[in-house]
């Protein structure tokens, strides 16, 4: 192992898992177009809530019949949204192979108080998707932010199916080619792969979608922030830019550099190639090492988002002290900030690889790691 400190550094330390880095190519100078102290619901407003969401529509290739709109509460507030308006007309299964699918679970049985069928799988490994009845109601994630693990195949989710498909795909979106005849509802956070700014949501319908919300009410009451319909017809400025709470114009200022920018590097084609190459860059360095690995059990779930790694050294004695002590020297060294692992996650690492992270920082950062584990690893032995 490196026992002299590489003499390459990250140009951009920031490999955060959300907000994740901004596109290379960000200042703050190029958000002046922004509408700033003008009412969202007025011409310039609405004209840029609209752009962002055809810009969406244009690099992520919805269709023409899907809509796309912006909501408030990031991620978690489009998914929640999408499941008090949807659920309950038919039978549910939950599935869930990290900690936000794990959150989905809890609010569908404990909140929304469903009978659902839950099918769980350790971080690492993913739910048997042969064994989910499509034919019902589905809440999942398409990629396990927290655990690195994303699902395999497309065809594992049939195209003719009964149920409606609900897919938090936030750390998945722009960088993965996600299967639009697969999903119903599809869900996530402009600040993940394009590196936005917080709070605001993205909530894409199928027509299936539509068609259950303008057919079946839920039994519960639903805050005046989840309302999707009144008087049994879909709210459809909501997908045109009237959103239903106040969003912020800088914001969605961001947003549209952001998507601009994906489309200078090739648009989605080329947003999933800048993501490939970086968690190729990392795996390959931890499949060559002894004492580093790939949280994903089977390669062909590896996520190249969030990429989750362990610590597979036998001189480690404490994984969760000696993670969280290798995170510290990497971030008061200045080369790596916030790739800690998740919380409720397994110790390790957790590294962004989404398009907005230039590979060669990726690959300055790798000795770095390897240079901070052997200094912990003599400091452990020192203390002992």
């Amino acid at each position: 192992m490196a026992t002299t400190a590489p003499v390459t550094r990250p140009a951009n330390p920031r490999f955060s898992s959300g907000p994740c880095a901004k596109p290379p190519t960000f200042e703050l100078n190029k958000l002046a177009d922004a509408p700033l102290g003008r009412s969202h619901r007025a011409a310039p407003g609405k004209a840029k809530l609209k752009e962002a969401i055809d810009l969406t529509r244009e690099i992520l290739q919805v269709p023409d019949d899907y809509l796309i709109g912006i909501v408030p509460a990031s991620d978690t507030g489009a998914y929640e949204m999408a499941m008090w308006n949807l659920l309950g007309e038919r039978p549910v299964e939950m599935l869930a192979w990290e900690s936000f699918g794990s959150g989905w679970v809890t609010d569908v049985v404990k909140q929304l108080k469903l009978d659902a069928e839950v099918k769980t799988a350790e971080y690492g490994e993913i739910v048997d998707l042969a064994t989910v009845d499509f034919d019902k109601d589905v809440c999942f994630t398409w990629n396990g932010t927290t655990s690195g693990v994303r699902v395999p195949s497309k065809d594992l989710i049939p195209a003719d199916r009964d149920g409606l498909t609900l897919c938090d795909a936030t750390s998945a979106a722009f960088a993965m080619d996600l299967p639009w005849d697969r999903l119903d509802v599809t869900t996530f956070s402009w600040q993940k792969v394009l590196g936005g700014e917080a709070a605001h949501g993205v909530l894409i319908l199928s027509p299936r979608a539509v068609a259950r919300l303008e057919s079946y009410t839920p039994a519960w009451p639903l805050p005046k922030i989840f309302r999707l319909t009144k008087g049994g017809k879909l709210i459809d400025g909501i997908f045109t830019g009237a959103t239903i709470n106040t969003p912020s114009m800088l914001c969605v200022e961001d947003y549209i550099f952001a998507l601009n920018w994906a489309k200078s590097v090739g648009g989605l084609k080329g947003l999933i190639a800048r993501a490939d190459a970086n968690a190729k860059a990392v795996n390959d360095f931890a499949d060559q090492t002894d004492w580093l690995a790939n949280l994903a059990v089977d390669p062909a779930t590896r996520s190249n988002t969030s990429v989750c790694l362990k610590f597979t050294d036998a001189r480690i004695t404490d994984s969760a002290a000696f993670a969280k002590a290798v995170a510290k020297r990497l971030d008061e060294a200045g080369v790596a900030f916030d790739i800690g692992a998740y919380r409720d996650a397994p110790a390790g690492l957790r590294i962004w690889c989404g398009a907005t992270v230039e590979t060669a920082d990726i690959e300055a950062l790798m000795p770095w790691i390897e240079h901070a584990v052997e200094l912990e690893i003599a400091a452990q032995s020192q203390a002992a």
